[in-house]
């Protein structure tokens, strides 16, 4: 049992996509559909299925192995896509890491597909909130925004002017990636007398707009620290720690 809710869509759930779809590879447009299907391989999020005549003619070479290599000039792709006539008959399943970026209509794409039944909202909230970690306060906040996605935890991100930094040690070059709030733009660990908890803290910059009032703000992972809410300490969530 959880405190917030589950993916609403079993495996194996097919629907048709209504945006339109790139796949770009070395500068390359090798698939472009309005034709894609959603397809659950497990219940979080779908992926994109094509009609093998939206991809890039002679672009997919067969391999041994039912498995299909992309070419582009002189960049190839082993084992980038394959075909299942058991899933979706006449489709084609790309690799996401494959290509070099995916677009849904003209904005860039991060990690997956998005998926349609998960709703990401960014409420600014006056709820006192603060972090904690083997008894140190990280960050203290009564003007939290608060990040919820379906199927995870709620985020709580704070104003760096609410967060003590002495504890937060910078990682350069730390970068991840959401579907639905972009690239991070910084990460820190944290440290605590002689501990550095690695990995905490995160911060997007320019979030996707849906998000917005994320913008530069810094959030802490629920399931590494400990959070109160109004008086009330948090448990801690088991997730597989998506920002």
């Amino acid at each position: 049992m959880t405190d917030y809710p589950a993916a609403a869509v079993p495996t194996g759930h097919v629907e048709p996509v209504p945006r339109r779809v790139r796949g770009v590879l070395a500068g390359k447009t090798v698939v472009d559909s309005t034709r894609a299907k959603y397809v659950w391989e497990w219940p979080y999020y779908p992926q994109f299925y094509f009609p093998l005549d939206d991809v890039l003619p002679g672009a997919l070479r067969p391999e041994d192995g039912g498995r299909l290599s992309l070419r582009v000039g002189e960049v190839e792709k082993p084992a980038a896509a394959w075909v299942d006539d058991s899933v979706l008959p006449g489709h084609v399943r790309f690799g996401w890491d494959a290509l070099d970026a995916w677009f849904e209509e003209d904005e860039q794409v991060f990690v997956h597909p998005r998926n349609p039944y998960t709703r990401v909202d960014a409420l600014r909230s006056t709820r006192h909130v603060r972090v904690r970690l083997n008894g140190v306060t990280l960050a203290e906040s009564s003007s939290p925004v608060l990040l919820f996605e379906t199927g995870l935890p709620t985020r709580y991100y704070f104003n760096r002017t609410e967060v003590d930094f002495t504890h937060l040690v910078a990682e350069p070059g730390t970068v991840t990636a959401c579907p639905y709030k972009g690239e991070t733009s910084g990460y820190w660990s944290v440290r605590v007398g002689d501990v550095l908890h690695e990995h905490l803290a995160w911060t997007y910059a320019y979030p996707a707009a849906a998000v917005q009032p994320i913008a530069g703000l810094v959030a802490f992972y629920n399931e590494m620290v400990d959070i109160e809410a109004d008086g009330e300490l948090l448990p801690r969530p088991r997730t597989h720690f998506s920002r």
